[in-house]
């Protein structure tokens, strides 16, 4: 079987975190691409992920006695964030209004679909999610308007 055959389908149970994580890095990429999803949108879906896998990652830490990273349990800072835009004079109401819930509720079914349907393990799954948080809350932090927020998110060359 191909590469492009075994990009079709979602990978089994039994596949490789390597393989889990790039369908899961795979399908959020075209779907943010394809909808050119704001970057609000994108960070708003990205943090209630993170916080759902965390609380669960810790939970379970704690039943074991043991203790989650911090380069998981906590954003990679943001670079030249000297210059910190001041998006907290933004009206979160005024933003809020201007989401689009169901190209949010699409993204955040992507991404819950693919963690639960392949087991992929929440560890890894947060590595990535983490991945995807520095990129926008390096891109918030350079917003200086609200309408920046709106802004679809910029990916890296080969994300």
């Amino acid at each position: 079987m191909g590469m492009s055959e075994a990009s079709h389908g979602i990978p089994g149970t039994d596949s490789s975190v390597e393989d889990k994580l790039l369908f899961l890095q795979e399908n959020m990429v075209n779907f943010v691409n394809q909808y050119n999803l704001p970057l609000v949108e994108v960070s708003l879906v990205l943090s209630k992920y993170i916080r759902i896998l965390s609380n669960s990652l810790d939970s379970e830490a704690k039943k074991e006695n043991e203790k989650i990273p911090d380069s998981i349990m906590s954003p990679s800072p943001v670079k030249n964030s000297e210059r910190l835009s001041d998006i907290s004079s933004f009206s979160l109401e005024t933003i809020l209004k201007n989401v689009d819930t169901d190209r949010m509720d699409i993204f955040d079914t992507i991404i819950r679909t693919v963690i639960n349907s392949t087991e992929l393990p929440f560890i890894n799954a947060i590595s990535l999610l983490r991945d995807w948080e520095l990129i926008t809350r390096t891109q918030l932090s350079e917003s200086t308007k609200p309408g920046h927020l709106f802004s679809p998110i910029v990916l890296p060359e080969n994300f």
